[in-house]
């Protein structure tokens, strides 16, 4: 399902925040407490709609410590929450758990002065000339298989459906 916004049609992910975290991503984690990483982030969600979260198993989303046994591939992607910080990804005073959390707000209709940045940081990873997403299409061309052949770059797909993107045919027979 491809996702538009009228007021930035250039951001077309194609899964919907409450899909990244049932599909399974960052280990259940996404949500922990980032004061104390021992304990689970409620408070995060608060500033959620509810019809994100409610139904979903916590354990997707709040868990103090991340298991890959919970993401879609069973393979840990991505950085920390450090680097991230370091790295200066994250706007703290908007979006402190960064750009799914920034994600979640747009989706549900937020715009805030972080929108170009984040949506420049979509297009470069996952949008139509994505480094990852491209690289995920050389990927299965070089090995002469199927876009859904999961056993091709299960860290590049697991790090796309971070980025709310799951590869199509459709997307898959566009490039040559």
């Amino acid at each position: 399902m491809l996702i538009s916004f009228k007021d930035h049609p250039e951001f077309t992910p194609n899964l919907t925040p409450r899909q990244i975290f049932e599909y399974g991503s960052f280990g259940g984690s996404y949500f922990r407490d980032l004061e104390d990483p021992n304990h689970s982030g409620t408070n995060a969600l608060t500033s959620l709609p509810p019809d994100l979260w409610q139904g979903i198993d916590k354990d997707l989303m709040l868990s103090a410590v991340a298991n890959k046994q919970l993401n879609k591939y069973k393979v840990n992607a991505g950085t920390s929450l450090e680097d991230w910080r370091h790295k200066n990804w994250i706007q703290e005073e908007l979006d402190p758990y960064g750009w799914v959390q920034w994600y979640c707000h747009f989706y549900y209709g937020r715009r805030s002065k972080d929108d170009t940045r984040q949506i420049q940081r979509w297009l470069n990873f996952a949008g139509p000339n994505g480094r990852w997403r491209n690289r995920l299409i050389k990927a299965c061309q070089k090995k002469d298989t199927h876009y859904n052949d999961y056993t091709v770059s299960p860290v590049i797909r697991q790090s796309l459906q971070h980025w709310a993107y799951e590869l199509t045919e459709e997307d898959f027979n566009g490039i040559k």
